[in-house]
């Protein structure tokens, strides 16, 4: 009997001061259990998407735009893109509101005219101990509440949800 060749998924992360990091390894995690043949990278270590069918791209929000890695990324990778499968997911602060440009939900992947089959946004962990003087001053500006709002059920949910459609493609 042949064998189904299934398609290749390469999950790119980009994450300031980790919380990113977590919720990319626990969507790959959910994917790889789901039978998805996915690897994970950061987004700075991506050279080469050949090998791949799709992409998820995951980065934090910062001050209303992905990070600078994942959109160095983007550019860099921008043709690439249009030519694969893509999904996509935020991490940020949910204090601001929906709908203004601000929402964390209106950055990324749209910002280079590539529709992704799937967009979310999840709440971040605000952690200041971790943030330069800056950043905390932006936070406190922003009025960004501090504490871990990530809801890792939906994060499991969203990983095996994008396994789903993912697989529905082969």
């Amino acid at each position: 009997m042949g064998q189904t060749r299934h398609m290749k998924i390469l999950l790119v992360w980009a994450s300031r001061h980790g919380s990113t990091k977590e919720v990319a390894y626990e969507i790959f995690e959910q994917m790889r259990d789901e039978g998805v043949d996915v690897e994970i990278r950061e987004a700075s270590e991506v050279s080469d998407l050949s090998e791949y069918g799709g992409v998820v791209l995951g980065s934090c929000v910062y001050m209303t735009q992905w990070d600078e890695s994942m959109r160095r990324f983007m550019k860099d990778h921008q043709s690439e893109l249009f030519d694969r499968e893509l999904w996509t997911f935020s991490v940020g602060l949910s204090t601001v509101q929906t709908g203004l440009i601000k929402d964390p939900a209106r950055v990324g992947a749209t910002q280079i005219g590539v529709q992704p089959r799937m967009n979310k946004l999840f709440s971040g962990h605000l952690d200041p101990s971790k943030l330069s003087l800056r950043e905390r001053t932006i936070a406190r500006l922003g009025g960004a509440s501090e504490g871990d709002f990530r809801d890792w059920e939906e994060i499991r949910a969203w990983g095996r949800e994008v396994a789903s459609d993912a697989k529905s493609l082969n």
